[in-house]
């Protein structure tokens, strides 16, 4: 009998959820085969099978919380699928690739996942594709100009789909819901990273005129030679490991009575997915160019949404990007990622009449700022890290140019 234990979860991770068991008591388990899944924090573990055998037993419900080392389930080695008496097998059932939030609205839904197209990547359903197919299902449809309205059909002939979401009874006027292992961890962080820092932000803005111009030149170009979309973010990350040669305080942290100065960038960017924030980083960032950067942005970013980061993509960063303007944002305060000492929060687009050269002209405008841990980072250095960016992008094809 071998014992399937919690993995190493990480940095800093000692326990996790037990979100999906892959395979059941009685099930045959191949060498490599995935026996169950854990949820911590940060990532989606795969816990995999030494050995060949059948599963015995599972020492563990979906939705307990496991620590490192504990057992999760034990895998009789000397016993066989061919050993094993086992039911005639169902019909076979595809389910398609899902997000858990979006499993999780389905089933609340009672809607067929196989019937809701999927626009993530590799065709993973989202969250946003059930709201999407549940919008739709509940929309009336007008019936042709030239022909009666037809007849509502018959209550159990309307397939799961067209079931919009129930409300709630009127006697329910509150619903508790409790954390799940990620957001509990991310509540944690925020409260530290107010509580353990200096905590102060600054703010500047951009005229984005310039760098629309440069990218609107060269996106198409980039995309058919190079296969990479061409975003903004990018060219923030190149112009702040510009900014942060100059001022490396700002990619420092605080140990102890110490300063630990990095002599490597890795640039975290804020991903939000449907199971809370995530911030993977682009590792030595400073050595790279604008479309090698963008490429692995868009990786991480896809990897996130589909809950296949590894460890290392979410450990090792210096500074941290969040870009609240896909969202709308037009100004907000980011909240610094510990251990680091500075985030740069970009914001929506919007154009806005400015003076240049004593002119009021109509420009193409973005706020832009920078949270930073005061107790190493001084305002005047601030400043100038967010004046540096500032620069670079209004000249971008400078900044692409500088060694």
């Amino acid at each position: 009998m071998i014992s399937i234990k919690v993995p190493p979860l990480g940095e800093s991770i000692t326990e996790a959820l037990v979100s999906r068991w892959v395979k059941k008591e009685g099930d045959a388990v191949a060498p490599g085969e995935t026996i169950v899944e854990l949820e911590t924090d940060k990532i989606t573990v795969e816990v995999p099978s030494i050995t060949g055998g059948v599963l015995s037993k599972q020492h563990y419900a979906e939705g307990a919380t496991v620590h490192t080392g504990e057992v999760l389930a034990d895998l009789d080695e000397s016993r066989t699928a061919a050993a094993e008496p086992r039911a005639a097998p169902a019909p076979p059932t595809p389910e398609p690739r899902a997000s858990p939030a979006a499993k999780r609205l389905a089933a609340q839904a009672n809607v067929e996942l196989a019937t809701i197209p999927g626009t993530g990547r590799g065709g993973v359903v989202s969250k946003p594709d059930v709201v999407e197919a549940l919008r739709s299902a509940a929309a009336p449809r007008p019936a042709p100009l030239s022909s009666p309205a037809p007849l509502p059909p018959p209550a159990q002939a309307i397939p799961p789909a067209a079931r919009p979401v129930s409300a709630p009874p009127a006697s329910e006027r509150e619903t508790r819901e409790k954390m799940s292992t990620r957001r509990k961890r991310i509540a944690e962080n925020l409260l530290q990273a107010q509580h353990a820092t200096a905590h102060l932000t600054t703010f500047n803005e951009i005229d984005m005129s310039a760098l629309i111009a440069l990218r609107g030149r060269v996106k198409d170009r980039v995309e058919k030679e190079r296969g990479v979309r061409l975003s903004f973010m990018p060219f923030f990350v190149k112009a702040s490991c510009q900014a942060i040669a100059a001022l490396p305080v700002v990619n420092a942290q605080v140990d102890g009575d110490s300063i630990i100065y990095k002599h490597y960038v890795h640039i975290g960017i804020a991903v939000a997915t449907d199971a809370g924030l995530v911030v993977p980083s682009v590792k030595d960032a400073h050595q790279k160019g604008v479309v090698q950067i963008a490429r692995e942005t868009a990786e991480l970013a896809a990897r996130a949404r589909e809950g296949k980061l590894a460890m290392d993509d979410l450990t090792g960063g210096t500074f941290t990007i969040t870009n609240g303007g896909v969202f709308g944002s037009l100004l907000s305060t980011p909240i610094l990622n510990p251990p680091q000492s500075g985030i740069l929060g970009m914001h929506k687009i919007e154009k806005r009449a400015v003076v240049v050269d004593d002119a009021v002209a109509v420009r193409p405008m973005m706020y832009v700022a920078l949270s930073y841990d005061h107790r190493i980072v001084d305002g005047e250095q601030a400043v100038s890290f967010l004046v540096r960016v500032k620069e670079r992008l209004e000249d971008p094809e400078r900044m692409l140019l500088a060694v």
